[in-house]
């Protein structure tokens, strides 16, 4: 026997509302019913159990309310953060985030990602610290999916949301020489991305201004075990460094576990620390990371605005960026 529950539709709500279909797809729709009538409608969806078809919607509006967001990984809490507080932000506009994870390089897992997202018909692309290929960029354009980049920037026409990360890594740099640091080294980010580049330039370059030449740099990649493995030949080396700066929190927490537990040493007294990002975990007792911060609340909104703005056919600015202040803790010495 068939016991599956028929599914009460529109026309049920319009006979139990005692309106016309049309004025349910109103209310449903584009929300121009009056009051009265949106509160009878709603009661008596309620009371069916009555939920519109947002696929069937999407397919007569041309617009499914779905943004997709492509994102490299989910290892560093920055993008957990991230993702929840867009996700909401999205949904106070009346709009659904649809996550899929791929690695950071454009090649084969960005493409099935980005065609999996186009089957959903979806509004817009966000792209937060991943790098999209040309052709894949100009596929999405020609659907008519405008794209944004998160934490990223290109040289391209694509806009963009990102921190100041010349400016957060500067005063880093600012910090370990005003601090006594002289052997001051970088566990840097993936330098394919415009975050890692950054930061590095605008490390290396401030210590150059303050007379001060970076001491090592050693690719971290944003990778946690990777971050571990060069802090300890960092420290192992001949002439070990007294500061390190990492690329971001997800590899300075790394860092410190490696220091503190595998090798012994002492945060800040044999080696100060900092981070880039601010995550929750860097302000717990067990780090209490100096950090720059990244003002997630900030990069949302302006990726938001963006992306409605995009999707109504209005411009958007080439590249929104956010200040990103530094933010002392316990983990440079000279700081307390």
């Amino acid at each position: 026997m068939d016991r599956r529950v028929r599914r009460a539709t529109a026309l049920d709500v319009a006979r139990a509302a005692g309106v016309s279909q049309s004025a349910v797809s109103r209310v449903f729709g584009d929300g121009s019913a009056s009051k009265a009538m949106t509160e009878r409608v709603r009661a008596a969806a309620d009371a069916l159990g009555y939920r519109p078809d947002a696929m069937a919607r999407g397919l007569i509006t041309g617009r499914s309310r779905i943004v997709g967001l492509v994102v490299a990984h989910l290892e560093n809490p920055f993008f957990a953060t991230a993702i929840e507080r867009l996700s909401r932000a999205l949904q106070a506009m009346d709009h659904h985030l649809m996550v899929f994870t791929t690695g950071n390089r454009a090649g084969p897992d960005h493409d099935a990602a980005i065609r999996s997202m186009m089957d959903y018909r979806i509004d817009a692309l966000v792209a937060a610290s991943v790098n999209l290929s040309g052709d894949l960029v100009a596929r999405c354009e020609a659907m008519g999916v405008p794209v944004v980049l998160f934490n990223r920037a290109t040289d391209g026409a694509l806009p963009a949301v990102t921190s100041d990360n010349l400016g957060g890594a500067a005063a880093v740099a600012d910090l370990l020489v005003g601090t006594g640091h002289r052997r001051i080294a970088h566990v840097a980010g993936w330098r394919g991305s415009s975050t890692g580049r950054e930061r590095a330039d605008g490390f290396r370059e401030a210590l150059e201004a303050a007379g001060v030449g970076l001491h090592a740099e050693v690719a971290g990649d944003y990778d946690r075990a990777t971050a571990a493995a060069a802090a300890r030949a960092l420290m192992e080396g001949a002439d070990p460094p007294d500061a390190i700066f990492a690329g971001n929190d997800h590899m300075a927490l790394a860092v410190l576990d490696e220091l503190r537990h595998v090798m012994g040493l002492g945060v800040p007294e044999d080696v100060s620390v900092v981070g880039f990002d601010d995550v929750a975990m860097a302000a717990w007792p067990a780090y209490r990371l100096t950090t720059v911060r990244q003002d997630v609340d900030a990069m949302v909104a302006a990726c938001v605005e963006g992306v409605m703005a995009r999707i109504a056919g209005r411009r958007m600015a080439p590249r929104t960026c956010v200040p990103a202040p530094l933010v002392i803790r316990d983990t440079v010495r000279g700081t307390a």
